[in-house]
């Protein structure tokens, strides 16, 4: 599809979605948004955000083969460093780890990078003894509060789920019918989510679950094609809708809370969010791809 008739066609879903949704529950106010490093160098096709969960916001700024860093003072993002590497060539998703190092999926190679807190290359993640046919094909990852890295492979169905070490220690299975799995969320209690770009729903796995099942229908009321998922610490589920250019809120159960929608170049407004996290005191991060910026939210009922 081309951009042209991509624009085209998100607008006519755009309206109908907001026709659809004209009451929520949860709201979405814009912040000041990211748009350049601290020499004033614009960011370029972001495509992944990560917080730390104390102040520091992590982008990968795609389109210029970097990572940058943000020190988060309430709704103030001061620029904190840039980090280029020749083995991390095509940045796409960033996680922070439990102790400061960066985890980053290079989308060219599709393997996922460690970086540490001072921007030196630690190696690739490699799984130990994992027994399965052929390595993982990672699409999205995600990392959990004790350091356990779940991988997105679409290449064996499955979520990978490695120790700090690299040790396998779970396989979640995908669900039997299912579109394309695009990215995953863990919350606190060790529950993993992953959303379906095709199938426009989300699916869940509890700590215990050997495999992965519905927590929603097909959405497509609700969204065009979901690509990000994150979650906050009230269970709050937010899906980056793609297509769509607006972010949807759904409840800890997968009830849809709210919708934030809106093609333009306006602050609050997206075109092509690509990844997006949860970041302090009710806020949100998203990496607003085709704006070339990181667009902030408040977060409110």
């Amino acid at each position: 599809m081309t951009k042209a008739r991509r624009c085209s066609s998100g607008a006519l879903l755009l309206l109908a979605l907001q026709a659809t949704h004209a009451s929520e529950g949860v709201k979405l106010r814009p912040l000041p948004a990211i748009y350049a490093d601290d020499k004033g160098s614009g960011l370029r096709q972001p495509e992944g955000v990560a917080f730390d969960g104390k102040s520091l916001l992590a982008v990968a700024d795609t389109g210029n083969r970097r990572l940058l860093k943000y020190t988060i003072a309430g709704d103030q993002a001061t620029p904190a460093g840039e980090v280029r590497l020749n083995e991390i060539p095509y940045p796409i998703k960033v996680q922070f780890g439990p102790q400061g190092d960066l985890f980053v999926l290079d989308g060219k190679s599709r393997r996922i990078a460690r970086v540490s807190p001072a921007g030196e290359f630690k190696g690739y993640v490699q799984p130990a003894g994992d027994g399965q046919a052929g390595p993982p094909m990672p699409r999205s990852f995600a990392i959990d509060r004790e350091g356990n890295l779940h991988v997105l492979d679409v290449f064996q169905a499955r979520i990978l789920v490695l120790d700090p070490a690299g040790r396998p220690q779970r396989t979640i299975a995908f669900p039997a019918k299912q579109g394309f799995l695009s990215d995953l969320a863990v919350d606190g209690r060790g529950t993993v989510f992953a959303v379906d770009s095709v199938g426009r729903r989300v699916f869940v796995a509890r700590k215990t679950d050997v495999a992965l099942v519905p927590l929603t229908g097909g959405m497509q009321a609700d969204m065009a094609f979901p690509t990000a998922i994150a979650v906050d610490g009230q269970g709050r589920i937010f899906l980056a809708d793609q297509n769509g250019d607006g972010i949807v809120i759904l409840g800890a159960d997968g009830s849809f809370r709210g919708r934030q929608a809106g093609t333009g170049w306006k602050e609050g407004s997206l075109r092509y969010p690509s990844g997006l996290c949860a970041g302090p005191a009710g806020t949100i991060f998203v990496a607003d791809r085709e704006n070339g910026r990181v667009q902030m939210f408040a977060v409110s009922e």
